[in-house]
């Protein structure tokens, strides 16, 4: 499917409207940022009518329809591959997080597992003896810093991260580009690492719930904010996921058994995500109301 530029916008504009009727009609689209503009992409074979129904409806309009024509030439939903290709970050991040669960046994072999921790380790007999920070820094294993991200111990700790993070990391990748969804989740990821450890202390830890967390207040301060389409999450996901978060730091889920919770990665991602999401937006909005 070749998707190529349609409209390009003051970001002042407010596409909101014409959006949610390019939704409504199930026509595929995209809107990014490019300096101070907005572009809406589209299919090729579609441009014509999208730009037809700006021109009549640029607030939008809940009675029109396309015409019988251009209906017939919808693309079908973009597949697995497509979407990977449009999501080269979201999807780069995932296929790492495998291989390193193959890698590592999905947590049971401790040889491989050393190469991502937090810090480096050594077993004799029962304990589990770590390096510093310090060392480990001052021996220049900087990458420590992020790499517990890619560590999951199960196939289902595996699993609900890497649909969180399609479903959160997409979303930005096209709204606001790899870069930026690159740069999110390294930062999340240093800080909820590093919150962990401080507040836990040496210990096995990995996962990307503390990047998930970062993405999701990210997501939800922005669209608070400077309100967007791409960034709509649907109510329950964020009660779900803030339910959850409170009932990880009672410690429920390690009295049943689950293991334990790297809960203050958990809060240090939300709460980095929460600051950058009220930075990022309101930049935004202070673009829109320029």
């Amino acid at each position: 499917m070749n998707v190529i530029e349609v409209l390009r916008l003051p970001l002042a504009v407010d596409l909101s409207g014409f959006v949610h009727l390019l939704r409504r009609l199930q026509v595929p689209h995209r809107v990014s940022e490019e300096g101070e503009e907005q572009v809406l992409w589209a299919p090729e074979t579609l441009v014509n009518d999208v730009r037809e129904l700006y021109q009549r409806y640029p607030e939008g309009n809940d009675q029109i329809e396309l015409p019988a024509e251009a209906q017939a030439n919808l693309p079908q939903r973009p597949s697995l591959a497509e979407q990977a290709r449009a999501c080269k970050v979201t999807a780069a991040v995932l296929l790492l997080s495998v291989v390193v669960a193959g890698l590592t046994g999905l947590g049971d072999n401790l040889a491989s597992i050393r190469w991502f921790t937090f810090l480096d380790f050594r077993v004799q007999g029962d304990y589990v003896y770590f390096t510093s920070l310090a060392q480990s820094l001052g021996e220049g294993q900087w990458w420590r810093l992020v790499s517990p991200m890619l560590l999951h111990f199960g196939v289902l700790h595996l699993a609900m991260n890497g649909l969180w993070y399609w479903e959160l990391g997409k979303r930005i990748e096209l709204r606001q580009g790899p870069w930026l969804l690159l740069s999110l989740t390294l930062l999340f990821s240093l800080v909820s690492n590093l919150a962990q450890h401080f507040v836990g202390g040496p210990s096995l830890f990995g996962g990307l719930s503390g990047v998930l967390y970062g993405l999701l207040g990210y997501v939800w301060l922005y669209q608070w904010l400077a309100p967007n389409p791409h960034y709509r999450l649907p109510k329950g996901v964020l009660v779900m996921m803030l339910i959850w978060l409170v009932v990880c730091l009672s410690g429920l889920i390690g009295q049943l058994g689950f293991g334990q919770i790297a809960n203050a990665a958990h809060v240090g991602g939300l709460l980095i995500g929460c600051l950058t999401g009220l930075l990022g937006g309101g930049l935004a909005r202070r673009k829109l109301s320029a």
